[in-house]
């Protein structure tokens, strides 16, 4: 009866664990997207008509270049060449969507590189933040104490203040007695 029991128990906490993980992180690409979706959107300032039109187009040409980089998966120079030919395709499309404007449609894909900087650079973060708890808590103490120390020095605000900060003798302090 308790090998039974133990199987159940076995079999139970395995597909709790197998089934607590979403596979291949889709919600997190789900979130990944309408994140980048708002970004674009207040960064081409896109009305909802213009918004409309705009991310259907968008979603070929990125699909386009995923399909170029499972096309290109060891050889780099052929994927940018490909990225390249896809860019100068989809100018047009953004163009009709966009307005004749070649500002906004170059936006488009320097909107898009400051966004998959930003994504890289909060997933290093984080990366770096989750190995720092490893640190015992007083090198932690320590490298925190640096980081508000440099954040001082560097604060051209907390430099004009320092001539402010010196104490000065109020009335209620005794005088040393003097026989001059």
């Amino acid at each position: 009866m308790k090998k039974i029991y133990t199987l159940l128990l076995f079999l139970f906490f395995h597909s709790y664990f197998c089934f607590s993980q979403t596979p291949n992180g889709d919600d997190a690409n789900k979130k990944v997207e309408v994140i980048k979706m708002g970004y674009m959107t207040k960064d081409l300032d896109l009305t909802q008509e213009e918004a409309k039109s705009f991310w259907p187009v968008y979603n070929n040409y990125v699909n386009e270049i995923r399909q170029a980089r499972d096309q290109y998966p060891n050889n780099e120079v052929a994927f940018e060449k490909k990225v390249v030919e896809i860019k100068e395709r989809y100018q047009g499309n953004f163009k009709k969507v966009l307005g004749n404007n070649n500002q906004r449609v170059n936006k488009v894909y320097s909107s898009e590189k400051q966004f998959n900087n930003a994504l890289r650079n909060e997933v290093k973060t984080r990366q770096q933040n989750r190995v720092q708890p490893n640190q015992q808590p007083e090198q932690k103490q320590k490298k925190e104490s640096q980081q508000v120390q440099q954040n001082r020095a560097n604060n051209p605000a907390n430099n004009n203040n320092k001539k402010n900060n010196i104490k000065k003798p109020n009335g209620n302090q005794k005088k040393p007695n003097s026989r001059f």
